[in-house]
């Protein structure tokens, strides 16, 4: 029975991983909390967390949607597809537009690599369309 208890611990394990992760640009740093679930029986669906709030948004600004979540032994990544409606912010209006996040880490060295694909919105506009490659650390928790 032991055993057995252990078996399915080991597998829900395996299927989650939680980082203590920080960014960093210019002058600012950031730590947060990334927590990454992979498709299992118990979650039909790979599951991403950022300080404990889901990426799989749906609201007035737009939607998001976690599309791909992976973790083995050496590596975990996951798809982020983000799409956001016409707006008008301070007089200025802003396409539609859209953002496509895929983040891979090195479990062994705990670097994470970002990159968010910009299409229009104001993300295109201030940031400018086309891809963005990001570096962060991370550190896996117990």
């Amino acid at each position: 029975m032991v055993l057995l208890q252990l078996f399915f611990a080991s597998e829900i394990l395996a299927n989650t991983l939680i980082l203590m992760c920080t960014r960093t640009e210019r002058d600012f740093s950031e730590t947060y909390e990334l927590k990454l679930q992979s498709i299992s029986q118990a979650t039909p669906k790979g599951k991403v967390y950022l300080d404990g709030r889901d990426l799989d948004v749906i609201g007035s600004e737009g939607r998001q949607f976690v599309k791909n979540v992976t973790i083995t032994q050496q590596k975990a990544s996951y798809l982020l597809s983000t799409q956001f409606d016409a707006e008008v912010l301070e007089g200025i209006s802003y396409s539609a537009g859209s953002v496509t996040s895929v983040v891979m880490i090195d479990r062994e060295t705990g670097k994470l690599r970002k990159l968010d694909t910009i299409q229009g919105g104001i993300l295109g506009a201030n940031l400018g369309d086309g891809t963005k490659s990001y570096e962060e650390q991370c550190v896996a928790q117990p």
